[in-house]
């Protein structure tokens, strides 16, 4: 069974410094401001275990990437710059959408998942 679903889904894992744990937290806090009004953002949010966190986000087809990666563009490069570093990123959806994306995050250097069977409730 193959999927119409056209998700796209980013999973970056970033590493704290040392002692700025309470910072990045502020952070995050900018990144959900920054991107709560996007219309093509499905669901987005950060877990958060020691001094590791996850941003657990979703996007309507990789437009909607793209659009989100522009929005948020300026404070992640602060973020990498001055609080963490990303020490794995994982892109899933469907091959259409990933060929959309891969040039804009050729500088992350992301590991691809092609989505080929599921549903969307």
């Amino acid at each position: 069974m193959a999927t119409q679903d056209n998700c796209v889904s980013i999973h970056p894992y970033f590493t704290v410094s040392e002692g700025n744990l309470s910072q990045a937290r502020e952070y995050c806090e900018r990144f959900v401001a920054l991107t709560k009004n996007e219309s093509q953002c499905l669901y987005y949010g950060f877990s958060i275990s020691g001094n590791e966190i996850h941003c657990r986000e979703g996007y309507i087809g990789g437009e909607g990437l793209l659009a989100h990666l522009e929005n948020v563009g300026a404070l992640l490069a602060e973020f990498l710059e001055k609080i963490a570093t990303v020490t794995r990123l994982e892109i899933h959806g469907p091959a259409a959408e990933i060929e959309k994306v891969k040039e804009a995050l050729i500088p992350l250097g992301p590991q691809y998942f092609v989505l080929e069977y599921g549903i969307r409730n």
